[in-house]
């Protein structure tokens, strides 16, 4: 994992004592860019959300590009549950997973960039023993969100951003993606296929380009 870097000025990371669930995001940046290019847009991403928005750190925990990498977003520990800005009302006991590109059209989505996502959806849910397909129990902490402050809200333990907040992110190709991404990170976990579902044979997929243990 390739971490960001931070300007020595910031506060100190907050944490919770645990990721129950994991949002999945799109930057809305271009597609079209070439991997090597990856850090100079999450560069960019970062003095946006630090810059305009005055953030202390860039919000999302974590961003995938289209080859496969995974890079550290939010700093504190890739394994440890930081608190990031990536989903108003729903930032603690979760991480944000952002998918560098625009997936609100017809675009498809690169397999290297949902498997790199399901990777890491498997490995940072499976800190707390979180099976990807469940759904889990949050608290929504501002009126922002979908659900006023303080009201209980059962979403999927891997959820786009749009089932937290009002918007269109992660777009309609990404959401698409979505019951692959769980069943495609239960899988990596080790856990049986769902009830009914028919076992599948040959090679797991991993992620390309990823250092998630």
């Amino acid at each position: 994992l390739d971490a960001a870097t931070a300007p020595r000025s910031q506060p100190p990371p907050r944490y919770d004592d645990k990721v129950v669930a994991v949002f999945v995001h799109h930057t809305a940046s271009p597609n079209r860019y070439d991997c090597a290019d990856a850090p100079r847009i999450i560069r960019g991403l970062y003095a946006g959300q630090t810059g305009d928005r005055r953030w202390d750190d860039i919000g999302y925990n974590f961003l995938v590009d289209r080859c496969g990498t995974i890079y550290e977003g939010r700093a504190g520990g890739v394994d440890r549950p930081v608190t990031g800005a990536h989903t108003q009302g729903f930032n603690h006991r979760t991480a944000g997973v952002a998918a560098l590109g625009n997936f609100t059209g017809d675009e498809p989505v690169p397999r290297a960039m949902t498997d790199a996502i399901a990777a890491l959806a498997a490995w940072k849910l499976g800190l707390a023993g979180v099976d990807p397909r469940a759904r889990a129990r949050l608290v929504s902490s501002n009126g922002h969100s979908r659900f006023k402050a303080g009201t209980g809200a059962t979403l999927p333990a891997v959820a786009g951003h749009d089932e937290g907040f009002m918007t269109n992110c992660p777009g309609a190709a990404l959401t698409a993606r979505l019951p692959e991404i769980r069943r495609t990170a239960a899988r990596l976990q080790g856990r049986p296929p769902a009830d009914g579902a028919r076992r599948r044979t040959g090679p797991v997929p991993s992620a390309s380009g990823t250092a998630t243990p």
